[in-house]
């Protein structure tokens, strides 16, 4: 494990003589790794191998979709589907794993023009859902190459109920990552043409207010701002340049966790949600950490 320490409280998250854990390895482009507790298992995608997989200690790795759409971000809902955006069609969709593996489109237009390519999303304990669509998917070498609709890249809010899409910021230059507070009061969105996270209050209609800068990250290899997420601790783990960036709550930079390969993405697993599953191009990797991560996963217990 090779690490960059620009704060003492770095030493409190990892054992830094630990072996970065190759899981699975020969994708093209992984993306998108969200954990089910109940099933002990992660899925993530391969934007450019065009499928989603599964994997668990107990079964390996198996593909659950071939034609994925070149899907990237996924999060689970309230009743443990999964929603994933796609880049090859410019859509939303909601498809339900666990059951009959049905596939619903639940967003794909805003004000009559497709949306540029979905990218990362999450859902709140209500069923609210945020995703960021910026273009990277209709560009070569990320997606299928095509014109743009929307003159701006967007955040969005998905309303579960009626599915009516809400933007609420427009003033990005590529929008990417994005993770909640544990409160779910703010929303902190990174830009990656910027390599920068941003930090916004949510208001009581949903919309996003007192937006700011609230952290740059340093450019120290390959890669952009990218997937991001929140510890127990609300520390920000952010995907970017060279590998994993690291801020406490107060935005002090505490660190770099360097990885071999272009880091997309990140979420935590295992039964004590201390290990740190890690997508970052061809690989799918795993750390451990010694602050338990944030559990995303809202689903009630069947």
């Amino acid at each position: 494990m090779k690490v960059e320490v620009f704060h003492p409280g770095f030493h409190e998250l990892f054992d830094e003589t630990q072996i970065l854990e190759q899981i699975a390895g020969g994708f093209d482009f992984t993306e998108g790794p969200i954990w089910n507790p109940q099933q002990n298992t992660i899925i993530f995608t391969d934007i450019l191998g065009n499928s989603i997989f599964s994997w668990s200690q107990k079964d390996g790795l198996k593909k659950l979709r071939r034609n994925s759409h070149m899907a990237n971000g996924n999060a689970y809902d309230g009743q443990g589907r999964v929603l994933t955006c796609e880049h090859a069609t410019s859509r939303v969709t909601r498809t339900d794993f666990q059951n009959n593996g049905e596939l619903e489109i639940l967003a794909t237009h805003y004000s009559g023009k497709q949306l540029n390519s979905p990218n990362d999303i999450i859902c709140k304990r209500d069923g609210t859902i945020y995703f960021t669509d910026p273009a990277a998917g209709r560009t070569e070498g990320f997606g299928v190459p095509r014109p743009q609709e929307l003159d701006f890249q967007g955040v969005f809010r998905l309303n579960p109920s009626d599915l009516s899409l809400l933007l609420l910021a427009d003033d990005f230059s590529k929008p990417n990552g994005l993770c909640l507070s544990a409160d779910e009061v703010r929303l902190f969105i990174n830009d990656s043409a910027r390599d920068h996270i941003r930090v916004f209050d949510i208001g009581r209609d949903g919309s996003l207010v007192n937006g700011q800068v609230w952290g740059e990250l340093r450019r120290v290899g390959i890669g952009v701002a990218d997937g991001m997420k929140i510890d127990s601790s609300e520390n920000i783990y952010c995907c970017g340049p060279g590998g994993i960036h690291i801020l406490n709550a107060q935005a002090e930079y505490l660190g770099i966790i360097h990885m071999p390969e272009q880091t997309a993405n990140l979420c935590w697993g295992d039964e004590d949600m201390c290990s740190l599953y890690i997508t970052a191009t061809t690989s799918l990797y795993r750390l451990r950490t010694k602050v338990a991560g944030h559990s995303t996963f809202n689903a009630q217990q069947a």
